[in-house]
């Protein structure tokens, strides 16, 4: 294209921003062949956004929105806790947009996951796994405090941005897709950024619409991303009364279904998407009349190699 020619704005954005979201919303269709006629069960496809997670949408709106409010400037590293999908997202982000990336995670967080992180250049410091994310979290605070000027501190927990970036693309897709036939949205907590913005927004289009929060059942789990609310750090963005209903599922429930997604459904994706569709399946079991419920797939099957 010359010089001379007017670009469309399409083609002056970041590339980055153009292939995150937008994604399918399939009809599970095996695993749901036993439910009731007219109940059908809808599960978001966000592992198939480029960084293989339902987080690219967060982690693209934080760093967009330290650009604007000129917290994150040239020359910054971007800093975090995560349990591994965030930072992948700002890994990928990142490095499409010229910054550094230093993540705190736990210790025992997967090892491909840290793999991927490595393979961006992001710069690691591993925490006491015992401690979760709430014990990464407070590290990269203590970081961000010693050296305020270097770091941009997204604090992905706290940070409104989050759960506003599923308030504005996540669940209008949704109620798009749905054609706005939705009545049911269920889905894990983590920072609980995705329940609270797509639960806000799905309620703002239809106030019937009943949204449930999926939780894993001991405070000692394996879900990684998901958080025992009572036991953990609560994230300053949750809201609690934004759910109709908290449900809980344990790490074997979830881990069956993860592997039951692959076999019947050819959806190869991790733990928290298994927690969340063995949700979704036992609210359409309970279910007495017709429904359309709708579920996230959170993130892609290889981070999560060593359970299948």
């Amino acid at each position: 294209m010359s010089a001379g020619i007017e670009r469309p704005d399409r083609l002056t954005k970041n590339s980055i921003e153009l292939i995150v979201g937008h994604t399918p919303l399939i009809r599970l269709r095996r695993i749901t062949r036993e439910l009731p006629s007219g109940i059908e069960v809808f599960a978001k496809a966000e592992h198939l956004n480029p960084g293989g997670s339902v987080k690219d949408r967060p982690a693209l709106a934080m760093i967009l929105a330290g650009e604007s409010d000129g917290t994150l400037r040239s020359g910054m590293t971007i800093l975090d806790a995560t349990s591994g999908n965030t930072g992948i997202a700002y890994a990928m982000i990142g490095a499409a947009r010229g910054y550094p990336i230093t993540l705190c995670l736990p210790r025992n967080a997967g090892p491909q996951r840290k793999r991927i992180l490595r393979s961006f250049g992001v710069k690691l410091i591993e925490t006491d796994p015992l401690q979760s994310t709430d014990g990464a979290q407070g590290i990269a605070r203590e970081m961000f405090e010693k050296e305020p000027d270097k770091h941009f501190y997204a604090d992905q927990y706290n940070n409104e941005a989050n759960w506003r970036a599923h308030y504005e693309t996540t669940a209008p897709e949704i109620w798009e897709q749905t054609e706005g036939c939705i009545t049911h949205f269920i889905a894990g907590l983590g920072t609980s950024g995705t329940f609270v913005g797509v639960a806000r927004r799905l309620k703002a289009f239809n106030p019937e619409i009943c949204a449930i929060s999926v939780q894993p059942d001991s405070p000692l789990h394996g879900l990684e991303g998901l958080k025992h609310m009572a036991t953990a750090m609560v994230p300053g963005i949750y809201d609690p009364t934004v759910a109709d209903e908290n449900v809980e599922v344990s790490t074997e429930e979830a881990q069956q279904m993860m592997r039951r997604l692959a076999e019947e459904e050819g959806l190869f994706v991790g733990t928290s998407s298994g927690a969340n569709v063995f949700a979704a399946l036992r609210l359409a079991r309970a279910l007495a009349r017709n429904a359309v419920i709708v579920t996230i797939l959170c993130d892609r099957g290889e981070r999560y190699f060593d359970l299948f």
